[in-house]
């Protein structure tokens, strides 16, 4: 970093490195642990039937692919902004790395508010509420609100907070397995509907699985979270490989095991049309068990752990790109005493709310199903991008150990990401509004920052030194 940029950031403490193996492995799984998986599962069978493990057995391979790619760059470059490094490093275009970062930044920012949403619906089917349309916007910005100051609070008060959530997340997983087991043991689980595809007239089972995997691709988002959490974690060149394909692998494992029972133990068609289907399991598999009472409680905490990881790194994104002069310097400012990055959970939570209002008010009860399938289509162009970055970078070796994928892989990866991008998967066309409509946020925040650095700093709108990006 140059002098100048030393001297201008010298004021402001460094993040704390709080993060070793065990609590970036409950972070990696608390984060693609949640949403997906409790609000999804329905909709996947709906799309395919009983096979409904086969989308998400898919998306955890393209996942997967992606993961190496991100692994080879994280050990590479251990800095908190993550995508939008890399596209710094091997193409060098300021415009394209803001707008990655900034498309990143939002991803983790409606996946944020994809639980908060259905964190209010939960909390209003459980705690049997007649609430109006209104007042359950309400309860989820209240939501978004209490995850704000969690966030506030501090990173090391954040993940044990998530390792709580993530243990009761698995719980509420695990139960769906166990009832699978009972049912499937007891010869009254359905195997049959397991291996048998059914599609509707207009679509054939390519078509089919295609809409499925984009669909269950948001169950597996989460694991590219953690690398801009690098600056917080201990030693993250050592640990990264190993923990983030062992939580993809428990989370994968996990998600074809839920798919499994929930189709083994109610039909596809009731499973499909349910508001909560992984209730519906529990209820069907053993009827009277007291825990069903809970599920929603547990799938409430499951959707709060989603919101508070996410929004974790969406606020340590936009610190890094405050901190590089490429949004307004004032969003990179840290409390002097909690040393976290106050402005930047401020304004990320803000956009949150305004996700909230206005999605609400114009999706009604595809709310989830709208942000949800947002998230995935911004973080797959994003992969698409890192994937074929790793392939530039190999060309500027490093001095220090670094893992390394086979070739093949981030290219199958960025060749697999582009295709779910498209609009032949089936994807709502809202999806694609909301996500131009966020891009052309960033375009606007860019051209002001543009125009206060020249004209009131007299200094270009760039990254000073990516080898410092997110300090």
């Amino acid at each position: 970093m140059s002098e100048t940029s030393v001297q201008e950031g010298s004021h402001q403490p460094e993040l704390r490195r709080v993060m070793g193996p065990k609590l970036l492995l409950l972070f990696v799984v608390g984060d693609i642990l949640g949403t997906g998986i409790y609000a999804l599962t329905g909709e996947v069978a709906g799309e395919v039937g009983g096979a409904a493990w086969a989308p998400f057995l898919i998306a955890f391979v393209v996942a997967t692919l992606t993961a190496f790619s991100y692994l080879e760059l994280v050990t590479k470059f251990p800095r908190a902004a993550g995508a939008a490094l890399y596209t710094h490093k091997a193409f060098g275009i300021h415009f394209l790395t803001f707008l990655v970062a900034f498309t990143v930044m939002c991803s983790g920012i409606t996946s944020a508010s994809t639980a908060s949403q259905a964190f209010a619906d939960n909390f209003v089917v459980g705690l049997n509420l007649g609430f109006s349309d209104a007042a359950v916007t309400v309860v989820a910005l209240c939501f978004m609100a209490v995850v704000a100051l969690v966030n506030f609070r501090g990173v090391g008060e954040s993940v044990k907070t998530n390792v709580v959530l993530t243990l009761i997340e698995l719980s509420g997983l695990v139960i769906i397995i166990l009832v699978g087991v009972w049912v499937i043991g007891r010869g009254e689980g359905d195997m049959d509907a397991v291996v048998t595809f059914e599609t509707s007239d207009d679509k054939s089972v390519f078509i089919a699985i295609t809409a499925a995997t984009s669909l269950a691709f948001f169950a597996m988002v989460g694991f590219e979270d953690s690398v801009n959490m690098a600056e917080e974690t201990k030693e993250p060149s050592r640990i990264f490989p190993k923990v983030m394909l062992s939580g993809l692998g428990i989370t994968g494992t996990i998600y074809i095991l839920v798919s499994i029972a929930a189709v083994a133990t109610v039909p596809v068609g009731e499973l499909s049309e349910a508001d909560v289907p992984l209730l519906l399991v529990v209820e069907a598999g053993i009827p009277g068990l007291p825990v069903s009472e809970i599920f929603p409680f547990i799938t409430m905490v499951a959707v709060a752990n989603s919101a508070l990881i996410n929004m974790l790194m969406a606020s340590r994104l936009l610190y890094g790109l405050a901190r590089e002069d490429v949004l307004p310097r004032g969003l990179g400012l840290v409390h002097p005493t909690r040393r976290t990055p106050w402005a930047s959970i401020l304004f990320t939570t803000l956009i949150a709310f305004g996700l909230i209002i206005v999605v609400s008010n114009f999706m009604g009860d595809d709310t989830v199903d709208a942000l949800g399938g947002t998230t995935s289509l911004l973080l797959l162009g994003v992969f698409t991008i890192v994937n074929v970055a790793v392939l530039v970078l190999r060309r500027q070796p490093v001095e220090h150990h670094t893992f390394r994928a086979p070739t093949a892989i981030p290219v199958l990866g960025a060749l697999t990401c582009a295709y779910l991008v498209g609009p032949w998967t089936g994807r709502d066309t809202v999806e694609y509004k909301i996500g131009g409509v966020l891009l052309a946020l960033g375009v606007v925040l860019w051209v002001l920052t543009w125009f206060w650095n020249r004209g009131v700093r007299a200094k270009k709108t760039g990254f000073r030194d990516v080898d410092h990006l997110g300090e």
